[in-house]
């Protein structure tokens, strides 16, 4: 599924317009986004919690060349299903 496809499903299911749903689902999105860019998780019960996790600096390799390389540290969002998402994907 993709965004659209995702609008078309909210704007069914609350039997909204297209460009409400677009709106609804944009505002949801840019919560999530500026929360994890402020260091906060979001935790939507049932379905899951979005959080940012600390990647450490660490060493690599280019894999064409074989060459070594420094990866830098980074902040990685990180989404963590909920036991109810779960438990409906494993039907």
């Amino acid at each position: 599924m993709n965004k659209s496809e995702l609008i078309q499903v909210v704007a069914e299911s609350a039997s909204i317009s297209k460009a409400t749903a677009g709106k609804a689902v944009d505002a949801v999105m840019d919560g999530i986004k500026e929360a994890l860019a402020e260091g906060d998780s979001v935790t939507l019960i049932g379905f899951g919690t979005f959080t940012v996790r600390e990647r450490a600096a660490r060493k690599g390799r280019n894999p064409r060349t074989g060459e070594p390389l420094d990866i830098k540290a980074a902040n990685v969002p990180v989404f963590k299903p909920g036991k109810a998402l779960k438990d409906v994907v494993n039907e």
